[in-house]
């Protein structure tokens, strides 16, 4: 009786160790580590020759064709004053064109890896080299569950994925419009936004740039957190500036750009390049152009205050040619992520890049393999900060709460990749085949036992026993244990937490800046 019950309380040990490390109401007690340090080469895909022929395309398109800039004079006379030849188009539109060389020269001053500091020190990341950051997706104007279906996000449903986002020991960033909540005056959002990444996470978050006061703003909130000093000191918070493809920057994008920049903040700079739609068919073509009109957005932060962080920015899609719909998770933009990795480490820049894609309308089969596709591009070509690693569906149409725990357990796996194989005497393992001889199962061997609990990584959502016993319990599918987990971890989320005083000033500032203007819903 006494041996039985030993055989029970280990047997029950094992149980609760496993629940622990697979995750459910364990899950955080996974151990964490800010951001990855990779141990796997990225894929060099192109030879120098053909590296050389795209980087010359890119040349050529700032040369003779030249970048745009629309509403924003200051910005033209900083490229006016670095050497570029301007040309006014019409009252507020200026052409600009660069030598061949020229950009590159700016970019010389921009940082290859940086420190981005989050209110928990030991949640600070490194963007940059070997450092991987992964962040949930981004701008959404609808959210989705299986429970409700999809419809327009709220404030709630904002929180609700900075609550999920702080939980999940696999993503290390807390992102930034993580969807649009649509129930707030566009012109006040981005405060609450802000306030909500500050409250509920103690990561590194990206702030507002949808208007230049509006970025000012999301700064200053930093200043209250962070203090003045730190900030003039240290990038503590990024802007994601999406160019306006073709070969254009607006103004509302380049004047928040020199906003964070002259505050020693840091920057992506990202086209939104739809291959047929805003940039060629071919894929070649569509790196070139995202090339040259990153660079130039780079370019810009460094002329305001050299040394601003500054990252480079790639985002591909194919476009259906027999509807016009962009289509997401397809291989092309998987190779062109592959390229871009090649060209940003040959800047010395960080990269932003790809991420768990999808068009499926459903966390369904269709949208992990298309998710799987580009994220996987994202990690092979040594990209740096990955946002929409979690919760992208519908063509980036919609957030997912489904579909960012099936993410979220792709991110836990892929820490498991980019870690490598070690290899010495341990992992060789001869002692262990010589312990039990040829013919022998490994199960008891002393390897094994010391190994067992952390050989191999573990899915949270994954389901691995026989037909009968998962029939037996339900026979679930995935989407129903993903929304069985983000229910969990919602109902078990502790804020991290904040001083008192310290959130006080932070609602005081929102509560002072909304006061301070109308509602705008458009």
């Amino acid at each position: 009786m006494a041996a039985t019950s030993a055989r029970t309380r280990k047997s029950r040990g094992r149980s609760a160790k496993l629940l622990e490390r697979q995750g459910g109401a364990g899950e955080n007690r996974h151990l964490e580590v800010p951001f990855i340090t990779r141990k796997i080469p990225p894929y060099e895909i192109l030879d120098e020759e053909n590296l050389v022929k795209i980087e010359q395309a890119a040349d050529r398109i700032i040369a003779e064709i030249g970048i745009e800039i629309d509403d924003d004079f200051e910005s033209v006379q900083l490229f006016d004053k670095a050497g570029g030849q301007v040309r006014e188009v019409s009252g507020n539109s200026w052409n600009i064109r660069f030598e061949p060389g020229m950009i590159r020269e700016i970019l010389k001053t921009a940082p290859g890896r940086f420190t981005q500091h989050a209110r928990n020190p030991a949640r600070s990341v490194e963007i940059g080299g070997d450092a991987m950051v992964f962040a949930p997706s981004y701008g959404s104007p609808f959210v989705m569950d299986i429970d409700k279906g999809r419809r327009y996000g709220t404030l709630d449903d904002f929180e609700n994925f900075v609550k999920i986002t702080q939980s999940s020991p696999w993503l290390h960033h807390s992102g930034g419009t993580i969807c649009e909540p649509t129930d707030i005056p566009v012109n006040k959002r981005h405060l609450d936004m802000v306030y909500a990444h500050m409250r509920y996470s103690d990561r590194a978050f990206l702030g507002s740039i949808t208007a230049p006061e509006r970025a000012e703003d999301s700064i200053e909130m930093c200043r209250i957190l962070f203090g003045s000093q730190f900030v003039e000191d240290n990038c503590v918070i990024i802007g994601n500036f999406n160019s306006t493809s073709p070969l254009i920057w607006d103004g509302i994008s380049t004047k928040g750009i020199r906003a964070y920049a002259a505050a020693n903040q840091g920057s992506i700079l990202l086209p939104f390049l739809l291959g047929g739609a805003v940039s060629p068919v071919t894929m070649a073509g569509t790196i070139a152009q995202g090339l040259a009109e990153s660079m130039v957005g780079c370019a810009l932060t460094q002329l305001v205050r050299p040394g601003a962080p500054a990252i480079l920015g790639s985002f591909i899609s194919t476009t259906s040619l027999r509807s016009g719909s962009p289509t997401f998770g397809t291989p092309e933009p998987a190779l062109g992520s592959l390229v871009m990795g090649q060209l940003a480490r040959r800047l010395n820049l960080p990269l932003r890049c790809a991420g768990n894609f999808s068009t499926s309308k459903l966390p369904d089969g269709q949208a992990m393999t298309q998710a799987m596709m580009s994220m996987m591009s994202a990690i092979q070509c040594g990209g740096n900060y990955i946002l929409h690693s979690a919760g992208f569906l519908d063509g980036l149409l919609s957030m997912s709460y489904e579909k960012f725990i099936l993410d979220t357990d792709i991110c836990g796996a892929l820490h498991t990749y980019l870690g490598g194989i070690a290899v010495n005497d341990d992992t060789l393992a001869i002692d262990a085949l010589r312990e039990g001889g040829p013919g022998a199962h490994m199960f008891g061997t002393r390897h094994t036992l010391s190994h067992y609990e952390t050989a191999y990584w573990d899915s949270s959502i994954n389901d691995d026993q026989r037909y009968e016993s998962w029939l037996e319990q339900g026979g679930d599918d995935s989407m129903v244990r993903a929304n069985r987990k983000w229910k969990q971890i919602l109902a078990e989320y502790q804020a991290p937490p904040m001083d008192r005083a310290m959130d006080e000033q932070l609602k005081d500032f929102v509560a002072r800046r909304k006061a301070s203007m109308e509602d705008a819903w458009f």
